[in-house]
């Protein structure tokens, strides 16, 4: 009964994390500790990962199926974005659950209230070239993207698509690109937190399951849905985890 419930939630985490960019960590880490699956917020990263890896793989080719893909900007993000996964592996070892939480909860209310509060992209970008990404912003921007998917298990799309957005890039392409991203740097990821026996193989799979069916119905929902209703769901969501996850940090 467990694991049938597991591939339902992936069902759903795969198209609501295919859908915004996200990874699917900021549902799979609050559901793993909120549900006392896993002892420790290390293990659910290492756990909710793997499921990342299969949210990036399946969101990804959806969208490159409907040609909605910049897998130019994807690949000036992904040499930084590696580095900054095998940087968050090596921290996650070395931080309390506790202060991993909060850490986690604080550090998504940044993108939340940018998308919330802020203008639309083209007139953040005005002068810009849409996607145009400078190596160096390129190889920042990756690595703070990596290191949070790594250490967080959230696959890095919380920095990658409000970037993308402001550099012009419309929601649909800013997702696809941070879903594009997040293959390379989650299977790395993945395979440093399972070196580390961090990863619950038997949650895992079964969310995989899911995740790789849910995770082609995010692309199909998003190309039909309005710009500013897909940032607003994004926002939403984000600020649900940080919540989710400052409270668990302090302990209540």
């Amino acid at each position: 009964m467990l694991y049938a419930l597991l591939v339902l939630a992936g069902i759903g985490i795969g198209l609501v994390s295919s859908l915004l960019g996200v990874g699917g960590g900021i549902f799979m880490v609050p559901l793993l500790l909120l549900t006392g699956l896993v002892g420790t917020a290390q293990e659910a990263t290492g756990t909710s990962i793997v499921g990342v890896l299969a949210t990036g793989i399946s969101g990804s080719i959806g969208y490159f199926l409907r040609r909605q893909s910049p897998w130019r900007t994807s690949l000036t993000l992904m040499p930084g974005a590696l580095a900054g996964s095998y940087l968050g592996a090596a921290l996650a070892g070395e931080i309390s659950s506790l202060m991993l939480s909060l850490a986690f909860g604080l550090f998504l209310l940044y993108p939340a209230t940018v998308l919330l509060l802020g203008k639309e992209p083209k007139e953040l970008v005005r002068g810009r070239d849409r996607g145009n990404l400078p190596p160096y912003l390129g190889l920042l921007v990756g690595l703070l993207a990596g290191t949070a998917s790594s250490l967080f298990g959230i696959g890095g799309g919380v920095i990658m698509v409000p970037v993308l957005l402001w550099l012009g890039l419309p929601m649909v392409q800013a997702v696809a690109g941070s879903l594009l991203v997040m293959v390379p740097t989650a299977a790395l990821s993945t395979a440093l937190h399972a070196a580390a026996q961090r990863t619950h193989w038997d949650l895992a799979l079964p969310l995989v399951a899911g995740i790789l069916g849910g995770g082609q119905l995010g692309p199909a929902v998003a190309v039909r849905l309005p710009q500013r209703t897909l940032r607003r769901l994004f926002s939403l969501v984000l600020f649900y985890s940080a919540a989710t996850m400052i409270r668990r940090g302090l302990g209540h």
